[in-house]
């Protein structure tokens, strides 16, 4: 199916009379799903998952090592960056309670794997993502299309000033490249958060982590390879995890419906009308850590990973039993839709002397 216009239209807020139906259906759903055992925990498979990623971890040090002072090592920090993406979509899943069975557990493992892993605030993120969920695209309370360096409202591009201007303009285009960046903005972010917060227990616990943790890094680069070779080893390791953490997040919701401001969905619609999925199964699984499912992870935040794609068979049912639009793209046609969205909405940055015959013409 493809996706819907990125705008809800007063013709599309009204109510459809199946689609109303819908407004007190996710109960009716959930008991569904619940019924399937689909909410049941499997401590088993990430238990394997992370023991899995341990090995991978250990392959790289011993790799590392290995290779010593060679800019092979290159490699190596590549494949760190993909470990460590990994890593944190289980923190992410620890964060919705999806792992253990116990909730504090949870958390706990959350926060280990973010801060002492990953090296991003597990505070910071649960924070933001818990907004997110709350209210995906709506405007002026999901802070995943809040004006940034890339522009996700046209009322936001329309703002911008001076190169600022001519990125958005382009934004589309230079979307995935920017991800390059992303990495590093994650971590600064994450760390400028805390050092803005009120002083408490869980902020001088996380600052102590992460500081233990990025020393630990530094020095042990530094210790092995020479200066320029280190370096290269950091960025090339924060580049691909911010690459790979921004494609799995970036087809789930960009181009799709956005509510707004002041206006109010049911649960079921509000989730599944500003979701996408994407299509692959279980090698998309994989690849994005279960967010291929990004429908079924919004409707049931808790429900872990495996049973995923079952929950789908029952959502796409339901959604087409009550007329609400279900979302489904493959992976390559839903970036295609985020850089065409992306440069749509950078139009509104445009200049206001361009031609307009140019302007109706450009290809989004």
């Amino acid at each position: 199916m493809s996706a819907p216009s990125t705008a809800l239209l007063p013709a599309q807020r009204r109510e459809r009379p199946a689609q109303a139906a819908a407004t007190g259906s996710f109960t009716e759903l959930a008991a569904r799903v619940r019924e399937a055992g689909l909410l049941r925990r499997r401590p088993g498979f990430y238990t394997a998952l992370l023991i899995g990623l341990g090995l991978a971890f250990a392959g790289v040090v011993t790799g590392f090592v290995l290779l010593g002072d060679s800019w092979f090592q290159l490699l190596m920090a590549g494949a760190l960056g993909i470990i460590l993406t990994q890593v944190a979509f289980v923190s992410h899943e620890a964060s919705h309670r999806q792992v253990l069975r116990d909730g504090p557990a949870n958390l706990r493992l959350g926060r280990i794997l973010a801060n002492g892993v990953v090296g991003i605030s597990h505070s910071w993120w649960v924070t933001k993502h818990n907004r997110h969920h709350a209210n995906p695209n709506h405007i002026g309370k999901d802070p995943d299309i809040e004006q940034d360096t890339v522009s996700f409202l046209e009322e936001d591009a329309a703002q911008r000033r001076g190169f600022l201007r001519a990125l958005t303009r382009r934004q589309g285009y230079l979307f995935f490249p920017l991800l390059l960046l992303e990495g590093l903005n994650l971590h600064v972010t994450s760390l400028r958060s805390l050092l803005d917060r009120r002083p408490d227990r869980e902020r001088v616990l996380e600052l102590s982590i992460i500081g233990v943790r990025l020393t630990a890094y530094v020095a042990l680069l530094m210790t092995f390879l020479p200066v320029g070779l280190a370096a290269a080893f950091l960025g090339v390791q924060l580049a691909v995890f911010g690459l790979y953490m921004g494609a799995s997040f970036a087809p789930n919701h960009k181009g799709m419906a956005v509510i707004p401001e002041g206006s109010r969905l049911d649960f079921l619609s509000k989730q599944v009308l500003t979701s996408r999925n994407v299509t692959g199964g279980g090698w998309a699984t994989v690849l994005m850590g279960g967010l291929n499912y990004q429908v079924e992870h919004h409707l049931f935040p808790s429900m872990p990973r495996p049973h995923l794609a079952r929950a789908r068979t029952l959502v796409r049912e339901h959604c087409a039993a009550h007329g609400v639009p279900y979302t489904e793209a493959s992976l390559l046609g839903s970036y295609r839709i985020v850089v065409r969205y992306l440069n749509r909405v950078g139009l509104a940055a445009r200049d206001p002397f361009d031609c307009p015959v140019v302007r109706t013409y450009r290809p989004a």
